[in-house]
């Protein structure tokens, strides 16, 4: 079983389904900045999830393929409200929204896809009942992921961070929507509490690897991933490498200056390798992804069961 090609075969479903339920509409400069980091691709991994999980509980995804549409309309809008915050200039290889359309718009564009993403989440074919549940879990989700956001920006303005603190940042702001993504199916076609629970967990602890390895990414990934390369370590994020440097006496002068050259980033990023801040992230990474791995035991052995391991393990191993 090829993970990749896996992926790639239901993201182009998902792109499918999103150019249907997605259409450009009036004023057009509004819907330009809307669908431009959609536009632009992306790997599609949480309603990948989404689908995957579906076929692991045995249940037609067509049925609730407008959720894993939802999800990903969710995700887009967090990155838009993101760039702005974050001040990035670099999105999935292309320029961010509010760099290509503005601030302002690019506010709206965000706010559009949030109201979009429920109206699509209604459009799933299950009974109404648990369509109510799944509107309440991915609402509750995006508050906490606004929660997550405020904590992160929190952390820049303070001299020191720890490591369970960060842990809970990442949980809110990232794991929280993969964990949904995980479970929203069991939700909607009316699993028990206990499968539920169990996809959300998986999912909750394997988008708090993805987060700490798209962290390290950030530092070793280069252009390659498509973003403004070392841009955690120029606006002062604390990471999980910043803080495990922090505590073994690192000093990293670019940190939190807002701009540096890339021999400077690459002199840092060399400093966090030697005293072993990058390797230490990475082995957590692993190890949240495994405990995760343990949650699916709930389910039936199916080739579904097995492709969602092997995306855990890829969620932490991937290049970019």
């Amino acid at each position: 079983m090829n993970v990749k090609e896996e992926v790639a075969r239901r993201a182009k479903i998902i792109n499918e389904a999103m150019e249907e339920l997605l259409p450009f509409k009036e004023p057009e400069g509004l819907y330009k900045a809307c669908r431009h980091l959609i536009k632009a691709g992306g790997k599609r991994l949480r309603p990948v999830l989404c689908l995957i999980s579906a076929e692991a509980l045995g249940e037609d995804w067509r049925r609730i393929l407008p959720a894993a549409v939802a999800i990903e309309t969710v995700h887009n809008f967090t990155l838009i409200h993101d760039d702005i915050m974050d001040r990035d200039e670099m999105r999935r290889g292309v320029p961010t929204v509010h760099k290509l359309f503005g601030e302002p718009t690019a506010i709206l564009a965000g706010d559009t896809l949030f109201a979009e993403a429920f109206e699509v989440l209604t459009k799933c074919e299950v009974d109404a009942r648990n369509l109510v549940k799944a509107v309440e879990m991915l609402a509750d989700v995006c508050v906490r992921i606004c929660e997550g956001q405020f904590l992160d920006m929190e952390f820049e303005r303070r001299e020191f961070v720890s490591e369970e603190e960060y842990l809970e940042m990442v949980k809110k702001k990232t794991a929280v929507l993969i964990a949904c993504s995980c479970s929203i199916p069991a939700v909607l076609f009316g699993k028990s509490d206990k499968v539920v629970d169990a996809l959300w967990n998986f999912g909750l602890l394997s988008g708090i690897g993805f987060q700490i390895h798209d962290d390290v990414l950030d530092l070793i990934g280069g252009k390659m991933i498509g973003k403004d390369w070392g841009s955690d370590l120029v606006e002062g994020k604390k990471t999980l490498v910043i803080i495990k440097a922090m505590e073994m006496g690192v000093e990293i002068d670019i940190f939190g200056r807002g701009k540096a050259s890339e021999k400077e980033i690459e002199k840092a990023v060399k400093k966090l390798k030697d005293c072993g801040a990058i390797d230490y992230a990475s082995k957590k990474a692993r190890e949240f992804v495994e405990r995760g791995k343990e949650f699916l035991k709930v389910l039936p052995d199916s080739d579904a069961r097995r492709l969602l391991m092997e995306l855990a393990d890829y969620l932490v191993t991937r290049e970019y």
